[in-house]
């Protein structure tokens, strides 16, 4: 059988374009640290193409951060079939260039990923074939297409139902591609996709609908990491994984069975399940990020489907506070640049930050991603600030016309709320209230 290689590049790194913001989060380490996090996971989706590639491709896995040209050269030296690119929008341009260099060396490229599965008319100006949505079943058919010489343009799970994936035909991800001592954390996936829908959410439906990983498959995942690192500390890489309740719990319970700590994203309604909680507790989950959105209950009216979080803004309080009473963080993330916003706004989530005892806090700007219900309301209604801002595409930079605020209006509020939200003084606060939140709970126990 002839044997063929592919090169796997993941466009790790995520750049914030205003230099001021830049240069202000490097002095705030309570901002910076979980950036860094973000950028150091491995790409997991690249992982799992791997693992459904056959015997006789040989599998290359590259992060490119800050490449150097020295770096593209070594990776036209190994004289790939193939080389494909991972890419959120943010890095979609340099990702662009980058597969158009290496076709004009004669290489065939392949971008996928949550933008070109947007905009795939746009990614095949810069690419020889574009994966559009799930990738597993695709990546099958594309490598045996261009055996036979046969690779078409365009793969999409949208357009061509037996691309579909279905969770129950999961593979363990190639994790012995990694070096495992560059990274402090892995992931894995438990959930893909979430019924909420937000309406500036890149990725609750841009590639699959909600779909729930069998937990005997997540159990030889999580015995395979265990396998090439002692005590990992674990990320999932899910948009909302408590969403199904019964399920969850039996997840929790196959997590209690592993010494690791662990991370991942939810909806306020974890709080709403004593038992949930309580094996949260058990399996040593260390924290979760929950997208509270806003301080101010207007700015949640229809930002889902349902209007499902507009109907939980009087539980947030509670929610918080039930949910670290257990000793589990919560990372509270709120988002700026709502219709509903003002400069009040800022002020007001500060109080509600303190008012809450969150142990940590995240806040981004409304970032109309290509592909949501935000960005189409804010093209029909010409607020766009250009035609490809993907480079500011990073949560951290305004690329639309705000409704209360000019775009330098919103950018300053928004630096003076990060410079009072992470300084040094107001984290170690934080901290102190979770950790004195452990000590009542350790003290009550006992």
């Amino acid at each position: 059988m002839k044997e063929y290689k592919v090169v796997l590049i993941s466009m790790s790194g995520v750049r914030v374009y205003n230099k001021k913001l830049l240069d202000l989060g490097l002095t705030l380490p309570g901002f910076v640290d979980r950036s860094k996090v973000i950028a150091s996971l491995p790409s997991l989706g690249l992982l799992t193409l791997a693992s459904h590639t056959p015997e006789n491709w040989e599998v290359v896995y590259k992060e490119l951060d800050d490449f150097t040209q020295e770096e593209l050269e070594a990776i036209a030296g190994l004289k790939p079939n193939v080389i494909a690119f991972s890419s959120l929008t943010a890095r979609i341009n340099e990702t662009y260039l980058l597969s158009k260099k290496f076709h004009d060396l004669g290489f065939t490229t392949i971008i996928g990923g949550l933008h070109v599965s947007a905009l795939p008319e746009e990614g095949m100006m810069y690419a020889d074939c574009i994966i559009q949505g799930e990738g597993e079943i695709i990546w099958e058919t594309l490598l045996q297409d261009y055996e036979n010489n046969q690779l078409k343009r365009f793969y999409s799970s949208f357009t061509n139902t037996k691309f579909a994936f279905h969770m129950n035909d999961s593979k363990i991800p190639k994790y012995d591609l990694l070096d495992i001592p560059r990274y402090n954390r892995l992931t894995i996936q438990t959930t893909r996709g979430c019924p909420l829908h937000c309406n500036f959410c890149a990725a609750s439906r841009t590639i699959s609908s909600y779909k729930k990983k069998p937990i005997e498959q997540i159990e030889k995942e999580l015995n395979k990491i265990f396998e090439v690192w002692d005590r990992p500390f674990i990320e999932l890489a899910d948009d909302n994984t408590f969403v199904d309740k019964l399920w969850s719990k039996e997840l929790l319970k196959l997590f209690t069975h592993y010494k690791m700590k662990w991370f991942t994203e939810t909806d306020v309604s974890v709080a709403y399940d004593p038992e949930l909680l309580e094996l949260l507790a058990k399996s040593n989950c260390a924290q979760l990020l929950i997208g509270l959105e806003t301080s101010n209950a207007k700015g949640l009216f229809e930002i889902d489907a349902g209007n499902w979080k507009y109907r939980q803004f009087d539980n947030y309080l509670k929610a918080i506070r039930d949910i670290q009473s257990y000793g589990i963080s919560v990372n509270g993330c709120f988002i700026f640049g709502f219709d509903t916003d003002t400069p009040e706004t800022f002020y007001e989530t500060e109080s509600f930050i303190r008012e809450s005892n969150l142990s940590e806090v995240q806040i981004t700007l409304l970032t109309p991603f290509p592909g949501t219900n935000l960005y189409n309301k804010l093209r029909q209604e010409n607020r766009l600030l250009s035609e490809n801002y993907w480079d500011k595409c990073t949560l951290f930079d305004v690329n639309f016309v705000p409704k209360h605020f000019t775009v330098p209006e919103l950018e300053n509020n928004f630096q003076e709320m990060m410079k009072r939200l992470y300084a040094e003084d107001v984290v170690k606060e934080r901290k102190r209230k979770f950790k004195q939140t452990l000590r009542n709970k350790y003290n009550f126990q006992s």
